[in-house]
């Protein structure tokens, strides 16, 4: 399972900010450590929610965030007619895939925080019943939303996780130090 290299500086806030999103990210990650595709679609409670399908989404949430502070549009657009499948894997799709992406997301992430002006610049939130009309957001703002967007998913990822096989945080910690996965 890779681990991504991200370039940051913990004593500036872009740093800082990064070093929070990427420690979400392992949360995440480490959850899908040591698993079979059919273990990571696996749905063990009420919930449509597997860890592969949490990974699709989060890869995808992050990559359209950013591409919407870039002022470009989303690589997949969703809406009611396609939404579940932000949160299960195609036929194509694989979870070694979807981490090797996630990778290629976090860099352009970590590119685009670092090559801003400024954290307090500005971009316009889409139209979306869900956001206020005419609302402006920051990058700052970006990276604490994906921040949290990833902390919430990586907290759904360890209950799933623990539901399959009983592996706890701390376990999978241990699991990848001594693996260096």
């Amino acid at each position: 399972m890779p681990t991504f290299v991200i370039e940051k500086n913990p004593s500036d806030e872009r740093g800082t900010l990064l070093a929070f999103l990427e420690a979400q990210r392992g949360g995440l990650r480490r959850a899908l450590l040591g698993l079979t595709a059919e273990q990571a679609a696996t749905r063990p409670s009420a919930s449509e929610l597997s860890l592969s399908g949490l990974l699709k989404h989060v890869v995808e949430t992050e990559q359209g965030w950013v591409r919407r502070a870039q002022g470009l549009p989303p690589v997949i657009a969703r809406d009611e007619s396609n939404w579940p499948e932000s949160f299960r894997l195609l036929e194509d799709e694989t979870v070694e895939g979807q981490l090797a992406h996630w990778a290629a997301v976090a860099a352009e992430t970590e590119r685009y925080v670092q090559s801003v002006q400024s954290l307090e610049e500005t971009f316009a939130l889409p139209e979306a019943p869900w956001f206020p009309p005419n609302t402006r957001v920051s990058v700052r703002w970006v990276v604490l939303h994906l921040i949290e967007e990833v902390a919430r998913h990586a907290g759904h990822a360890d209950i799933i996780r623990e539901s399959l096989d009983g592996k706890t945080a701390f376990e999978l910690v241990a699991q990848e130090q001594a693996t260096g996965a």
